[in-house]
């Protein structure tokens, strides 16, 4: 959940709560000033009474108005009645129904007997205007929290969009292109310490890959002089004198070792020139063709493990550079062979969308680490950068390469 959607619920809820608490606590307070005011008119209206009965003697007429009603009830000697206020129903006789109503019932003494009084008076309009007031309320809530909704979503969408600039920006960097993150003027202090901070670390990431590259490079070129200088000794010595076969199977482990390194010096020296785009030379390339060419390339390779060949060529055109197409293919193609089995088989299926290498194998499923440098089974006699240079063909056209494992076999699949 994104945080401005994370605060917009928070602060929805809490309005929402708060909100709901005040309204129910303002009707409360409401409800009870009007039926205060109603009581103190029912008061009124009984000491009226009461000082009618001692100026005159007489009980006043039983009263039946609009909003008011007075009766009377004579008490035996023995009743009593406790003066009290009570909810109650209020017939109006104007429109024939009941309405909510409150009452006081109080007692008065006139010539040695006793009364009871009962004032009721209707409630209708004080309840009407709460429930004006609980709508009216309402109302403001409803619309408080859809101002405080848009203004949220606008304002703060507003406000972060400097952050979502440099996150793009972030999200987009790479450290070979000259693309920067460039520093988005804003008035919030913290978006922008937070773009110098972005911007200072993408000129040190860079300076430091610049360097390493250098050093990368440097270091490859300069190990090729002493490689050549160590394999043309071993040329010279091996024309001297006669060895024992202990010492030319020494010699023999000296080649094997110097061609490893001259490979994997070759290799890496591959990589840094496909990571930094140093080979441009792009043209139109007939994979269909390019691959006809590496099967006759590898014929001998199939047949001396005795593997069975399977294709399924369409005709395919694909804009690269056909020097890291042929290496493409030769990773491709060295990979399922090596790993295969004795008599096992191999299928190649291209169309104009994909590649599909399949290969019987001597393992089961490989792990998922299989495109990073130097990642190899135990038994593999390769560098580890085959399809690490394949993967950094494939970035840098735009294609896709993933592995899967289905039914014994190996799968690697090239999505142009």
């Amino acid at each position: 959940m994104k945080l401005a959607q994370r605060y917009n619920r928070a602060n929805l809820i809490t309005s929402f709560i708060i909100l709901a608490i005040t309204g129910v606590i303002y009707y409360i307070a409401i409800h009870f000033i009007l039926t205060s005011n109603l009581d103190k008119d029912l008061v009124i209206e009984e000491r009226e009474i009461e000082a009618y009965v001692k100026n005159y003697g007489i009980l006043p007429a039983p009263g039946d108005f609009l909003h008011q009603k007075v009766t009377y009830k004579k008490l035996t000697s023995s009743q009593t009645v406790e003066r009290n206020f009570s909810y109650d129903h209020f017939y109006n006789e104007d429109e024939k129904k009941n309405e909510p109503g409150r009452s006081l019932t109080t007692m008065v003494s006139l010539k040695g007997a006793g009364y009871q009084v009962t004032i009721s008076k209707s409630r209708v309009e004080s309840e009407d205007l709460v429930q004006l007031i609980f709508a009216i309320t309402l109302a403001v809530t409803v619309l408080l929290l859809i101002s405080l909704l848009l203004i949220n979503r606008f304002l703060l969408q507003r406000i972060w969009s400097p952050f979502y600039s440099t996150l793009g920006m972030m999200k987009a960097f790479n450290i070979t292109q000259k693309d920067e993150i460039k520093p988005n003027n804003t008035t919030i202090d913290e978006f922008n310490e937070l773009n110098e901070s972005a911007h200072a670390m993408a000129i040190r990431v860079r300076k430091d890959y610049h360097e390493l590259k250098n050093f990368t490079d440097n270091a490859s070129h300069e190990m090729m002089t002493p490689l050549a200088i160590i394999n043309s000794k071993l040329d010279s010595l091996l024309q001297t004198d006669t060895f024992s076969v202990a010492q030319g199977a020494i010699i023999e482990d000296i080649y094997t070792a110097i061609g490893r390194l001259i490979k994997l010096n070759q290799s890496l020296l591959l990589l840094s020139k496909i990571e930094n785009k140093l080979i441009s030379d792009i043209q139109t390339i007939d994979f269909q063709e390019l691959i006809k060419e590496k099967m006759i390339q590898f014929q001998e390779l199939f047949e001396k493990n005795e593997l069975i060949l399977k294709q399924q060529l369409e005709p395919c055109k694909v804009n690269m550079s056909k020097y890291l197409a042929d290496i493409l293919l030769n990773n491709l193609f060295a990979n399922a062979i090596r790993h295969n089995i004795y008599m096992g088989s191999i299928s190649i299926i291209l169309n104009s969308n994909m590649l599909l290498v399949e290969n019987t194998g001597k393992t089961d499923q490989l792990n998922y680490k299989l495109f990073e440098r130097f990642s190899k089974s135990a038994g593999s006699e390769g560098t580890g950068l085959g399809l690490a240079i394949s993967k950094q063909i494939c970035n840098l056209y735009g294609f896709e390469i993933s592995y899967h494992y289905f039914e014994n076999a190996h799968q690697f699949k090239v999505k142009f």
